[in-house]
């Protein structure tokens, strides 16, 4: 059975999309732990990070990085925390959420519920960024 991930990769369900590349993709998490809080994710469905291939994890990284570089233009932080978790979905996927204190980056406490319209508002703020840096859409 296919991963949520894999049915938003697939276009099954929607996501609010910032940068995806032939490999990789890359969205906002609904239940965001602060705004701009993103999930890179490679599109092949690996349950665990360090199960991939060596190649791909380099790739991900990568992609992860270019990701990261347009959403702390995008998104007002000190910086951009990364945490690989792969609890909750059984596909590889690194968090990336912007910094301005230690707790942003907590699992334990509450999410924030944006609207629809919030989500997108971010997503396109961080896509124009991530497209002026690479030059891709």
């Amino acid at each position: 059975m296919s991963s949520i991930f894999t049915k938003i990769i697939n276009r099954d369900i929607p996501a609010h999309i910032v940068a995806e590349d032939d490999q990789h993709i890359a969205f906002l998490d609904i239940n965001p732990l602060v705004e701009g809080h993103l999930l890179v994710v490679p599109k092949a469905e690996v349950d665990y990070l360090f199960d991939l291939e060596d190649q791909a994890y380099t790739k991900l990284q990568l992609f992860a990085k270019r990701v990261a570089v347009a959403q702390k233009k995008a998104i007002p932080c000190i910086r951009i925390g990364t945490a690989v978790v792969g609890l909750e979905v059984p596909h590889t996927h690194i968090h990336l959420v912007p910094l301005n204190s230690m707790d942003d980056i907590n699992f334990s406490r509450p999410k924030l519920n944006p609207s629809k319209n919030e989500l997108e508002s971010t997503a396109k703020k961080i896509a124009k960024e991530y497209e002026q840096i690479t030059g891709e859409e």
